[in-house]
């Protein structure tokens, strides 16, 4: 069952503590926002159910992991891009945007030799008219 589902003040609670660490315990979910555990563990699985929570993950350590030069990159196309382009693990989130360029890239590489190699073959693929990319100095807040 998917569709459309707003949450409630009780939903939001959960989130917000699922956001902070999504391995907390229902115990402790229900010990912080003061809810039943059992109004908990229904709650958490209607979210999953109706695909409010797509999936549970883990925040890495850019720096720690090699990760730490982040770019951001305007693509135009001229076409539809090969689905494969979209596989490379260095990027990391695509949104279709409105204005001059289509898309925009998150992109994370080691260093700036990786993205250079990275950004030099990117620009040669079928269906890129041009491309901007910008360096993000330092992060300010990210979410996953």
């Amino acid at each position: 069952m998917t569709g459309n589902m707003s949450m409630d003040d009780k939903d939001k609670k959960i989130v917000e503590e699922l956001k902070k660490d999504s391995r907390s315990s229902i115990r402790n979910i229900a010990k912080v926002t003061g809810i039943r555990p059992s109004t908990v563990h229904q709650r958490i699985n209607k979210l999953k159910r109706t695909n409010t929570i797509e999936k549970f993950t883990v925040k890495l350590n850019n720096k720690l992991i090699g990760e730490n030069f982040i770019v951001f990159m305007f693509v135009s196309t001229e076409e539809d891009l090969d689905s494969a382009v979209f596989q490379d693990s260095h990027i990391k989130e695509i949104f279709g945007i409105t204005g001059e360029y289509d898309l925009l890239f998150k992109l994370k590489f080691k260093d700036v030799d990786e993205f250079n190699d990275y950004v030099l073959d990117f620009r040669k693929k079928t269906g890129v008219k041009k491309t901007i990319t910008m360096v993000a100095t330092v992060t300010l807040k990210e979410e996953i």
